[in-house]
């Protein structure tokens, strides 16, 4: 055999191999399609991702279906928010045979509580400021390496990439709300998720609802509510893609708030809607926002 045929024989099973190497990449499940997407900025072409919440879904009613238990049960990484935001898991974990431990990426983040119906309760919704989702960009590639250290390099790159745009993301936030007087940055919003945009930003968000779209309001709160709106000149309320708008809309009619539009606060939307990725949905949301403060008195 020729030197030139022995070269070709043996190139041959290492493209092979090459080929099999690209068929398994890591295949991981993300609770919601906001963690979907950070997991996929930071996994690139290695990582296959799965959302079990849908687009424009509430992760706080999702009710897992066998296909979400065939898909935790095939993967090879599971991340979740957590700090309550996925009450649903531990049942779905059980009915899958999942036999990992899934990834909190939430842990390292400076969590904050609040007072609800007489109980301290955490606020999940970390994502809603981007310097929270550097230490899930973090957490990320530190459990993407432990799957798949051979792309290890790839994920580091990736991720250092991806926090330049968050931080770019907080930069634009500051920009656009920084020259808002402080007393004009107020807004009505379905339910209470963004507190950590708040306290980074100096907003302040009213609104009938606690951190989950699965508590209720008295009639005692709304009445309050309407009062405060009243009181501290709020004009504009805004709705989410995810959960029901009606009682936002019913205490923005009695309070003579004007709609801002749609926010997507706890999901992306489709690939075809305006938010297809995270760093799309904040800086919309930044835009929604601050148009709207502009117009308080």
């Amino acid at each position: 055999m020729s030197k030139r045929l022995l070269s070709l024989s043996l190139a041959l099973p290492l493209a092979a191999l090459a080929g099999t190497a690209s068929a398994k990449d890591i295949q991981a499940v993300a609770s919601f399609t906001v963690l979907a997407d950070i997991v996929h900025q930071v996994g690139g072409d290695h990582v296959k991702v799965t959302s079990l919440v849908a687009p424009n879904g509430d992760p706080h009613e999702f009710e897992p279906s066998p296909a979400d238990a065939k898909h935790l049960k095939a993967a090879d990484v599971v991340f979740v928010s957590g700090e309550g935001l996925e009450g649903w898991m531990d049942r779905l974990i059980s009915a899958s045979g999942y036999k990992g431990t899934p990834v909190v990426v939430s842990e390292g983040i400076a969590l904050h509580t609040m007072q609800e119906d007489g109980k301290t309760v955490t606020d999940p919704h970390v994502w809603n400021d981007p310097l929270n989702v550097k230490v899930w960009v973090k957490n990320v590639e530190a459990a993407l390496k432990a799957a798949d250290p051979e792309d290890a390099s790839a994920f580091e790159a990736n991720a250092t990439a991806y926090l330049k745009k968050l931080d770019a993301l907080n930069a634009f936030a500051h920009e656009k709300i920084d020259p808002i007087p402080e007393d004009r940055r107020k807004v009505l919003t379905s339910h209470d998720a963004f507190g950590y945009f708040g306290a980074e930003y100096k907003v302040s968000f009213l609104s009938p609802l606690g951190v989950s779209t699965e508590t209720e309001a008295s009639a005692a709160d709304v009445a309050k509510l309407i009062e405060q709106i009243k009181t501290e000149g709020v004009k504009t309320y805004f709705f989410e893609n995810s959960n029901d708008p009606r009682l936002v809309k019913q205490i923005a009619k009695a309070t003579g708030a004007k709609s801002g539009g749609e926010l997507y606060v706890e999901s992306l939307s489709d690939k075809n809607g305006p938010t297809p990725t995270y760093e799309k949905m904040f800086r919309y949301n930044v835009e929604q926002l601050s148009a709207a403060m502009q117009k308080n008195s």
